[in-house]
């Protein structure tokens, strides 16, 4: 097994949000919560854009449980609701579960 770096999923509140949706680098976050089986559903997709991208975007949750200013803030009404950044604004919008490579194109564009 090769020793490779992977990316962890970063999980965000309101201490670090803004600073993260600020990077020059895309970042993708999930807005989830626990009791969600769709949200928990697409965990895995989540992760695995962390790892396949590496660092060239950023992918992060936020539990709209323990933050619902933040939801509240980005118009989040239904979850999952995943939404990519690029440089602290909001590019794209996808709501419900989405295939692997929506994510990963709106990231890469």
């Amino acid at each position: 097994m090769t020793s490779e770096f992977t990316q962890s999923t970063l999980h965000l509140d309101g201490t670090n949000f803004e600073s993260t949706i600020e990077s020059s680098t895309p970042t993708l976050i999930d807005f989830w919560a626990p009791w969600c089986g769709p949200c928990r559903a697409l965990g895995p997709t989540i992760d695995k854009l962390a790892d396949d991208l590496g660092d060239r975007a950023q992918v992060a949750k936020v539990n709209i449980d323990d933050h619902p200013e933040l939801a509240a803030k980005y118009g989040v009404a239904s979850i999952p609701t995943v939404i990519v950044f690029k440089d602290g604004q909001p590019t794209d919008k996808f709501v419900g579960i989405r295939p692997y490579s929506d994510y990963f194109h709106a990231l890469e564009s």
